[in-house]
């Protein structure tokens, strides 16, 4: 058994998948089902049940939490030992929400690969709930996501502050309510009441998302079911439906300034609110016997390139 046979065990644990575990590895199904197989007859037990999906035994789950550890330790042996050669390299793998990635991470790792050329950058995107999950599953070095403010094994710190924004087109308010739409924008912005908009087509994010989950609260207080035109997790894709007039939705502020021209939020009404639409985002990582220095670096070059931006 070696450190290369619990990365396969882990990666099949993770997608439960002979076919899509080799894929990820790069690997054939035969080389993958060799090694799984060796580790079984080593510790003389089975350690995934033959169905589809794959599931773990009980041996399966003790042996995931040692290899889990084993990959842990390794990981932080291997980045030691990059700061006391001051190499300079290795693999930095950051999690962050699909949204966010697009908004904030281009520019920051084309900047810090200008001054570190040799960290090769790994993105994991995915939602909130996942990015917990797989940060504490130590698949990732750093995340960058609406963190409670309190996770068990996990250090925290603040990066920047995220805000909700109700957007509807000005051509779809016009046509809706004509002349009363600049009372209705008014009254939304100083009250977040929403009443007057009972036959307004909506356009919502799941309830996974932080974005959605305000929408909905902010909607809750109106005597009246929305109507919603679409659901979907990509924010990018309700955001194109409400420049084409389809809908209403909330989303982060921005996600809107990185996505449109002047011209087209020029033709869309934003609205603020005062309070119960703003959230922290929060850089997260594992709690380790040795912390990498580039984790840090990368930290340090965020806060720099977002304070140059403000």
């Amino acid at each position: 058994m070696n450190f290369l046979s619990m990365h396969y065990f882990i990666t099949l644990e993770r997608e439960r998948s002979f076919t899509k575990a080799a894929n990820e590895l790069h690997i054939t199904q035969q080389t993958l089902s060799a090694n799984i197989a060796g580790i079984e007859e080593e510790l003389n037990c089975k350690l995934f049940i033959r169905q589809i999906p794959l599931k773990l035994t009980y041996a399966g789950k003790v042996f995931l939490d040692y290899a889990l550890d084993f990959q842990r330790k390794y990981t932080d042996m291997t980045q030691e030992f990059y700061d006391i050669s001051n190499s300079q390299r290795g693999v930095l793998k950051i999690g962050v929400g699909y949204t966010r990635g697009r908004t904030i991470l281009p520019q920051l790792i084309s900047e810090f690969q200008k001054k570190y050329p040799n960290i090769e950058i790994q993105l994991f995107e995915a939602t909130n709930i996942v990015l917990h999950q797989i940060l504490l599953k130590g698949e990732v070095d750093l995340a960058i996501a609406n963190f409670p403010k309190n996770l068990p094994k996990v250090e925290l710190k603040d990066f920047y502050e995220e805000e909700v924004v109700f957007v509807i087109s000005k051509e779809l308010i016009r046509n809706l309510y004509g002349f009363d739409s600049s009372a209705i924008i008014d009254k939304i912005e100083k009250d977040g009441d929403f009443s007057k908009l009972a036959n307004c087509p909506f356009l919502l994010t799941s309830k996974e998302d932080v974005s959605g989950r305000i929408g909905r609260e902010l909607l809750s207080k109106a005597d009246f079911k929305p109507i919603v035109k679409a659901q979907s997790s990509s924010v990018d894709t309700l955001l194109e439906l409400c420049v084409r007039n389809v809908g209403a939705c909330f989303l982060p502020e921005k996600l809107l300034l990185a996505s449109l021209t002047e011209n087209e939020l020029e033709n869309l009404e934003i609205i603020h609110f005062k309070k119960d639409s703003t959230y922290m985002i929060r850089f997260g990582w594992l709690k380790h016997s040795y912390s990498w220095s580039m984790i840090t670096r990368f930290m340090d070059f965020a806060y720099e390139i977002l304070n140059k931006d403000s």
